[in-house]
């Protein structure tokens, strides 16, 4: 009965196990034959609209790396200052320094990023350089001279600056305070992530500069000659609204659109981006950020100047440089991407696209939740603060923070975009380059990427936030699984015991007397038990004759 019942039992563990690969089996060929009902990563999914249906793929094409660019090191074209360069406020009101601690900086817990990396590194991003392709950046004191000349795409810089250290639009020295601004004033609650990093400021692109038009004939009273900028006085840092801080901005506005390439007759060219980040490589960076983008529908191909700006940050990746891109923002020229499929977008954002290459940076805001002029798509790497920023004033001369800017003559409105949730992707980049020197770009990337906080979606990613929110602390203290092969082996003490080389004899002994005991006790027991056995047995009452 026994062995029938053990014979039974490992027939339904047979049984038991074969059910199980057969619904293994089974799940499998599901998966095989329905691709929609595995959890996969948007982008690894294959769509069901052809790219002749009007959509293109998420997914650019292979890059062709001799499609770099020759880095010219000038403008591509003749550009001249059509609206004069954003200034201080002249609308009246007490100018108040600003004291609060941006709201971003505390969801990061930038504070304790910084007394982390004194205690590590003795400083915070020094010996690392930052490239900010933007709109120049000014020499702001907050900076305390850690500001390089990299080179300018748009004009020759008045009144004998470097090139590169203009900022007429005010864009780039917002953009590259949040990065490495460092305020002496330990009153003052703002601070960048990188405060000990330099700047290597490369001016590509400007707002407030225009192409120089050919003239045909001479102006007259029936052509008049286009208005100077003295008729067009541009940006003014208005006082703040809520009376807490000199406020800085510039014209046109930063929130519709952001920083877009290719824009009309104004200075700037995937072209002239291509170049810079050539430039900016060459010249010793080791993060760039990049807080201008060209946003177009997504029909056709990848154009020249894509595949020279892919080829670019191709380049600059290989060459063990870390590039943060913007996602971009929802505007007139830059519709969002809310269509059902979402390999098929509406709009392609470069160099957000060459995701492969680029931590594309979407913005949340003080809820946390996607802000909602981030433009979603399968390229976004993670997220960052991007409302109600606080950084440098940009204006010449100034030596105070701004949170507002002036959009178009219009009433000032807070300093939000993608734009500014870039940089501060950047900043945590330079630490993790800092603080893990052997990491190579791609690692550093994989590091900010894998330590987010991650979304609840498949493969913990999805097309509003990327991998999720950046976490400084994480991405800089906590154990990547894919690092696991640089991990250098540790020599432990050899405090093991002396080996045992004593007389073996008692050992023996002891064992055999063991041994010997437990025969004669089994011989016992078996007399005993046939004693018993055969032993005869006696009915009560009966007498035995």
């Amino acid at each position: 009965m026994a062995v029938a019942r053990k014979s039974r039992g490992t027939r339904v563990r047979h049984l038991g196990l074969a059910a199980r690969t057969g619904t293994v089996l089974l799940a499998a060929g599901i998966g095989v034959l329905s691709p929609a009902s595995v959890a996969l990563p948007a982008w690894a999914q294959q769509s069901s609209i052809a790219p002749d249906a009007g959509g293109y793929y998420a997914i650019p094409p292979r890059v062709d790396p001799s499609k770099k660019p020759t880095d010219t090191g000038k403008p591509d074209k003749t550009y001249e200052k059509k609206t004069e360069c954003v200034q201080r406020s002249k609308l009246g009101g007490d100018q108040v320094d600003i004291k609060n601690r941006p709201w971003g900086q505390e969801y990061l817990q930038i504070e304790k990023v910084h007394q982390l990396m004194r205690g590590a590194k003795k400083s915070v991003g020094g010996g690392i350089k930052v490239a900010v392709i933007d709109t120049g950046v000014s020499a702001h004191p907050y900076f305390g001279g850690r500001v390089e000349s990299g080179g300018d795409y748009v004009a020759t810089p008045g009144g004998g600056k470097p090139p590169g250290l203009e900022d007429c639009d005010g864009h780039g020295t917002e953009v590259a305070g949040i990065i490495a601004a460092n305020p002496p004033d330990s009153s003052i609650g703002f601070r960048g992530v990188a405060p000990d990093a330099t700047i290597l400021s490369i001016r590509q692109s400007s707002q407030n500069y225009e192409e120089v038009e050919k003239k045909e004939e001479p102006a007259s009273s029936n052509n008049p000659a286009p208005p100077s900028s003295s008729n067009n006085p541009g940006s003014q840092l208005p006082p703040s609204s809520q009376g807490n801080g000199a406020v800085g901005g510039t014209t046109p506005g930063q929130d519709k659109g952001g920083r877009q390439q290719e824009q009309g007759k104004t200075a700037g060219t995937l072209t002239t981006l291509a170049q810079a980040v050539v430039r900016a490589v060459d010249k010793g960076a080791n993060v760039i950020n990049m807080s201008v983008d060209n946003c177009r529908s997504a029909t056709g191909g990848i154009t020249k100047t894509e595949q020279e700006l892919q080829a670019a940050v191709n380049y600059a990746v290989n060459r063990n440089v870390v590039v943060v891109a913007a996602a971009g923002n929802v505007g007139d020229k830059c519709v969002q991407n809310d269509q059902p499929d979402p390999k098929v977008p509406k709009t392609i954002v470069t160099p957000p696209w060459f995701s492969e290459d680029v931590l594309s940076v979407a913005a949340i805001d003080e809820t946390g939740g996607v802000a909602e002029f981030s433009v979603h798509g399968p390229w976004v790497s993670v997220a960052a603060p991007g409302t109600k920023i606080i950084s440098l004033d940009p204006a010449e001369g100034s030596s105070s923070l701004a949170n507002l800017t002036i959009e178009g003559g219009k009433d000032p409105g807070p300093i939000q975009g993608t734009s500014f949730a870039a940089p501060y992707v950047a900043g945590v980049a330079a630490l993790v380059r800092q603080k893990f020197p052997e990491l190579n770009a791609r690692e550093v990337m994989t590091r900010i990427q894998a330590t987010a906080q991650h979304p609840a979606a498949p493969g913990g990613r999805d097309n509003f936030v990327g991998f999720g929110v950046i976490d400084p602390i994480a991405a800089l203290t906590a154990i990547v699984p894919s690092e696991a092969d640089k991990a250098k082996p540790v020599q432990l003490p050899a405090d093991l015991p002396p080996a045992n080389d004593r007389d073996p004899a008692p050992m023996i002994v002891a064992l055999a007397g063991t041994g010997g005991g437990l025969v004669a006790l089994l011989v016992t027991l078996f007399v005993v038990h046939s004693v018993r056995r055969n032993r005869p047995t006696t009915s009560p009452g009966r007498k035995t004759p």
